[in-house]
Parts: structure tokens; C-alpha cells; sequence
């Protein structure tokens, strides 16, 4: 697939509208020509090219995905994955978390190869994080989309203004200004995650 880029905004991620949507077996080879690339599809069937990330983001994410893994490890009932894992969704789109989680009950259900590639599968807990090129209302709506698709608790974590959103289905977002720690519940309940790096990180 050829594609040529017009009056691309620099400062978010570019989008493309095919003529012909892709299948998923299409996405993933699209995405395997392309690794240097984070790729995305939308239930609409447009192609989503994130732009990479600073270092303040960089650090954010890796702590993030650090603390998860951690007590994932130690708590055993699932495992975490971090921003480069991409989900195929009952709806349709591909999508990626900056961390998520899933119950290893669930995962044993995929073969192999499924695993090996994107796998048709919803994520028990996703966390997005904002970098300074998002605008809040795509990742709200990204996050909206999670919780749709049947994600069962999502974190929005908006970290230039100390922001967390808490992501339940069929209620509205809990919205909490500068919390220093957030408490799972639900698929991951257990797992407290510390702000003060996702905040201020130390670089």
C-alpha cells in the first residue's frame, strides 16, 4: 500500500481514510512493512500513524508499564503488556494502550498464532497516558472506546495537568485532580499505582 501525506498536522497523529477498508490480516501486514511505525484502525477503517515520543514521555510510559508488570508478576493472575501490544476489537478497529492487563484464563483461549500477531481480544485493563502532542478529547474519546468494546476498568491519566480519569462501564468517568496514588479494583484489584514519577518524572 502506497500512501502520499497532504497538510499533515504536525502536532498530533496523522490519519488516513482508505477507499477499501483493510482486513485484519491486511492491518497486520500493513503494520509488519512498517515497524518503525505505531500504527492504528479505527472502527471507521482510517489508519492512525502516532508520532513517537519525547523523553518526559518516554519515562512516563516506561514507569507506568515498570509498576504494572511488577505486580502483575507478583500478583499472578494475569499478565501486563506494555504500549506496543495491539488489540483487535469487536468493533472493528485495532488499538493500542500505553499498558494494559489480562487475565490469563482469557489468554489461554488464543492459539498460538494469534498470539504471535494482534490478537482478537479485549484487555481486562488498558491505561492511556497523555504526551504533549495528544488532545485530551481524542484520547477521552480513544478511552470511551475501550469501555465500549467491553474493557472492564480504563485509566486516563492526563499527566501535564496532575489528571485521572477512572473508566467503569455504564457509569460516567470519575474525574480526580492531582491524586498521588491510584487503587485498582475490579480485574486488578491489588495494584496501587504511585504518580509521583507519571507526574514528575525524574529525568
Amino acid at each position: 500500500m502506497q500512501v502520499t501525506l497532504h497538510e499533515i498536522d504536525e502536532r498530533g497523529p496523522v490519519r488516513i481514510r482508505q477507499q477499501g477498508r483493510m482486513t485484519h490480516d491486511e492491518f497486520y501486514e500493513f503494520c509488519a512493512a512498517n515497524p518503525d511505525l505505531r500504527i492504528e484502525l479505527t472502527a471507521e477503517g482510517v489508519i492512525i500513524i502516532m508520532p513517537p515520543t519525547g523523553v518526559e514521555t518516554g519515562s512516563r510510559n516506561s514507569e507506568l508499564a515498570r509498576q504494572l508488570g511488577n505486580w502483575s508478576r507478583q500478583d499472578g493472575r494475569g499478565r501486563a503488556f506494555d504500549s506496543n501490544t495491539e488489540y483487535l476489537l469487536p468493533d472493528g478497529s485495532a488499538l493500542c494502550p500505553d499498558a494494559s492487563w489480562v487475565d490469563r484464563t482469557r489468554l489461554a483461549r488464543l492459539t498460538r498464532e494469534q498470539k504471535r500477531k494482534f490478537p482478537p481480544l479485549v484487555p481486562d485493563f488498558v491505561v492511556e497516558l497523555t504526551s504533549p502532542s495528544d488532545r485530551l478529547p481524542r484520547v477521552r474519546k480513544k478511552t470511551d472506546a475501550w469501555i465500549a468494546n467491553g474493557v472492564r476498568l480504563g485509566w486516563l491519566l492526563d499527566a501535564d495537568r496532575r489528571t485521572a480519569y477512572i473508566y467503569r462501564p455504564r457509569r460516567d468517568p470519575e474525574k480526580l485532580n492531582a491524586p498521588p496514588k491510584l487503587k485498582g479494583e475490579g480485574p486488578v484489584a491489588g495494584f496501587l499505582l504511585d504518580l509521583a514519577e507519571i507526574w514528575d518524572p525524574d529525568i
